[in-house]
């Protein structure tokens, strides 16, 4: 079954969802930029690390008390470096699978943004973005980025890796 979403012909399927995912995910990450006031993660941290514990007996926790741990003790200490990475990584995932560069690369640092945001959570789109981005990984593998970038830095990166590691690896170009 997955034979048929491989393939140069298919491409078109995965540039329609390429566009979307990259237009959410730089309009996400535009907004936090240009906002009237700076983009500040605390409440939000301070939000999920409150949910980890039961608002009454009986009460199951929104987050896991393993990650309200990690937010406690590593992002909220250096929220200003994560308050960067959160606009830069939603503003980079958005150009880069816009554009189809490093388009598997691009997706799933998404689904790790994703999967971070619902751990935290929240649902919003994330559902929604994280479903579309397994699709585009798992179904349209190499031919993901087939139409944009990729199509010439593919081939050039794994040229590199087989002169690097000192072997050949196939490419979708190649193998269409």
């Amino acid at each position: 079954m997955t034979a048929n979403f491989k393939g140069t012909t298919s491409s078109w399927i995965w540039l329609v969802i390429r566009l979307y995912l990259g237009y959410q995910w730089l309009n996400a990450g535009w907004h936090k930029l240009t906002g009237a006031t700076p983009f500040d993660a605390t409440g939000f941290l301070k939000g999920a690390i409150a949910k980890s514990v039961p608002a009454t007996a009986g009460a199951k926790p929104v987050v896991q008390a393993w990650w309200a741990d990690f937010l406690q003790s590593v992002a909220l200490p250096n929220v200003k470096l994560f308050n960067f990475l959160i606009v830069a990584g939603e503003i980079l995932v958005g150009l880069a699978l816009i554009i189809g560069f490093a388009t598997l690369f691009a997706a799933v640092m998404g689904m790790l943004m994703n999967f971070a945001f619902l751990l935290s959570g929240t649902t919003s789109t994330n559902p929604n973005l994280l479903f579309l981005e397994i699709v585009l990984v798992t179904l349209g593998g190499a031919y993901a980025g087939y139409i944009g970038v990729d199509y010439w830095f593919r081939p050039l990166f794994q040229g590199f890796l087989a002169k690097l590691f000192g072997t050949r690896g196939a490419t979708a170009k190649n193998a269409a």
